[in-house]
């Protein structure tokens, strides 16, 4: 999954992105009202993590702009700001959950974890299609008592097309969210074709059901 940070305390800002990247979590960092407008608007995330009290705007105006251009993220507003009132606005204008600071680092991650269950339906630690287990904790995907190889690129494209089951993904969501930067080293243009082809393979040895929908010109979609 992919993450904004909307953070000016940078050495905050890095020590969650530093943590949730251990989680296995893609994090982009924003400091600055203005940063994290340009980076809404041309980047999909799953979740945003909103500071209000930014240097140069109230980080509640940013709420509106989320949902034009990342109508599918989810908010989570992390301030100093106790009031009542911060946290009554925050909410009416459709933040997902409030986290005062100082917060510990397990405990964010465990709201984020709250919010993706109710979001996608699923308990903390597995994913099940058919007969099939995904096991978040262990990275690991079992058919029954079987468990399946998957190289860690499949298994981070198979569950983030497991968890938006019946949404389009164009190649593009599915780049960033897999990579969060074009230039790796790994990089390749038939990425996302070739991993899909490889995993329909891994499936279909035990399944033949077709899991993985192509929209010919714009994405793959998971039914279920």
């Amino acid at each position: 999954m992919r993450l904004l940070i909307i953070e000016d305390e940078k050495g905050l800002a890095q020590e969650i992105k530093h943590f949730l990247e251990k989680e296995q979590y893609k994090c982009d960092l924003a400091f600055t009202g203005n940063e994290a407008s340009e980076l809404i608007g041309i980047n999909p995330y799953d979740f945003i993590l909103l500071d209000i009290g930014l240097p140069d705007r109230n980080g509640l105006d940013l709420i509106k702009e989320i949902h034009e251009f990342n109508a599918e993220a989810y908010i989570i507003i992390i301030t100093a700001r106790g009031e009542l009132t911060d946290k009554v606005n925050g909410f009416n204008l459709g933040a997902d959950d409030y986290l005062p600071k100082p917060f510990s680092l397990i405990e964010l991650h465990l709201r984020i974890q709250a919010i993706t269950r109710r979001k996608f339906g699923h308990n903390q630690n597995a994913i099940v299609f058919g007969k099939f287990t995904i096991d978040t904790q262990a990275r690991m995907l079992n058919y029954e008592k079987n468990l399946i190889d998957l190289t860690k690129k499949e298994y981070d494209l198979l569950s983030y097309l497991v968890l938006n089951k019946n949404r389009v993904l164009d190649r593009m969501q599915l780049t960033e969210h897999i990579w969060g930067d074009f230039y790796e080293d790994d990089y390749d243009s038939n990425y996302i074709d070739v991993h899909i082809k490889n995993i329909r393979k891994k499936l279909q040895k035990y399944d033949d059901s077709a899991w993985i929908k192509t929209l010919r010109g714009i994405g793959y979609r998971f039914e279920i």
